[in-house]
């Protein structure tokens, strides 16, 4: 939470910029809780059709990655013996026997300067074939074709659209003292082939993605105060908007991607402000003697929510943008922070505090009903997967700062813990 603003731009400040583009630091992800009763699922190994080896093992990425949902039960390989050659050899009665509920077959071949990735989904205990499907991919990309096709059966066998594609940034820390480096961080949503966009010796905070995926934005402290920059994610141009005297913090892209809002207080007491990308044209949205801050959009991107501690302590209030007055979300504990709305705006999940602890907790915009997510004592910076089914946040563990990630009904639950150093301020980025 971001409500210590005035102290942070104090004792926060100085950036050095070292190198980017190079490989960061693998996550590894391991599910904590998942599902009672989740399906039984075989994913039987790729044949390869080309010369050598195939650059990856596709069903195994397939296979991690349905399990990482927690939804499903991946069945072991030695237990997949005797796998159909193609649609036309499945025999349901032979996998219904090993206790697989769902079954997975492909294969992988070169054409031309791509590898084709061909593969079809069964309903073993109905007996039917639930979908073929062909994907053409350039060999270096195979790992994310992998994910494709995890999205495609996540999304065949249960009816919602699958997030293993999507991507995650992250800031990395290491070292101690005077020694601490910061990373921006980016990786599959698997962990995988991290990459590191910036490195610095200052923090870097609080960054969020594009609604089309290709920049970041992000608070540094380079200049001996917070400061607002835009970072190409592929190119690695940097440049920065907001540098106003005084806090530039919290920055969140409207849904178009053609607005900024962020909290300022260029003007003495942070308030939120919107920013056309365009013009850089700065329009106010908050006027209050308290502190505004960690603005999020709704999904129509016609109402914005806010932390403020206008009524005594932090709390989240909702604002037209069309006008009127903000009106206070959140009652329940002690401060409520750090809101971040669900994909299809049903739903908005925030950083709720009691008794010296912090936990992510899920508000039903509809029903005003708060369920707490997680039980964890310093959970914070929450972010949606794409498809509204996680949500990714910061936690410590053993006093090392790692990720969580929690299913949208709290019922599966992950850790993301880099192998060195700690990873913090999660953000998913969009499919």
């Amino acid at each position: 939470m971001q409500m210590k603003l005035r102290s942070l731009q104090i004792c926060l400040f100085g950036l050095l910029l070292l190198a980017a583009g190079q490989a960061g630091a693998v996550l590894d992800v391991t599910v904590t809780e998942g599902v009672s009763g989740a399906i039984p699922v075989a994913v039987t190994p790729f044949t390869w059709e080309g010369e050598g080896s195939p650059p990856e093992d596709v069903a195994q990425i397939v296979g991690a990655n349905l399990a990482r949902s927690g939804l499903f039960r991946v069945l072991g390989r030695e237990r997949l013996a005797g796998a159909p050659a193609g649609p036309d050899d499945f025999l349901s009665e032979q996998w219904a026997a090993v206790g697989a509920e769902y079954l997975v077959i492909g294969r992988l071949r070169p054409e031309g300067e791509r590898v084709l990735i061909e593969f079809h989904v069964f309903d073993v205990l109905a007996n039917q074939r639930l979908g073929g499907f062909r994907i053409p991919v350039p060999p270096e990309m195979l790992r994310r074709g992998a994910h494709r096709v995890s999205d495609i059966v996540y999304e065949q066998i249960t009816g919602d659209e699958g997030a293993f594609s999507a991507r995650i940034a992250y800031v990395g820390v290491t070292g101690r003292g005077d020694e601490r480096r910061f990373t921006l961080e980016v990786a599959d949503s698997d962990g995988a082939d991290p990459r590191t966009l910036y490195r610095s010796s200052e923090p870097l905070m609080s960054p969020a993605w594009s609604p089309d995926g290709r920049y970041l934005v992000y608070v540094s402290f380079e200049n001996r105060r917070s400061e607002v920059f835009r970072h190409n994610v592929e190119t690695g141009a940097r440049d920065r908007l907001a540098s106003y005297p005084g806090i530039n913090s919290a920055p969140a892209w409207s849904p178009d991607g053609e607005r900024l809002a962020m909290s300022l207080s260029r003007d003495g007491t942070p308030n939120i402000y919107i920013m056309d990308l365009d013009s850089g044209a700065l329009t106010q949205v908050t006027r209050s003697n308290a502190i505004d801050t960690e603005p999020a959009w709704s999904a129509d991107g016609e109402t914005l929510y806010f932390t403020s501690d206008r009524a005594g302590s932090p709390q989240i209030y909702e604002m037209r943008l069309s006008g009127g007055s903000a009106r206070r979300l959140t009652f329940e504990g002690s401060s409520a922070g750090a809101a971040t709305v669900s994909p299809d705006g049903e739903a908005v999940v925030y950083v709720q505090g009691d008794g010296g602890e912090l936990r992510i907790a899920r508000l039903d915009l509809e029903t005003r009903q708060v369920t707490l997510l997680t039980r964890g004592r310093f959970d914070k910076s929450p972010s949606f997967a794409p498809n509204g089914s996680m949500i990714l946040y910061s936690t410590t563990e053993r006093g090392r700062g790692i990720l969580g990630s929690v299913s949208r009904d709290g019922r599966v639950h992950q850790r993301l813990a880099a192998r060195t150093g700690e990873v913090r301020e999660p953000a998913w980025s969009p499919l």
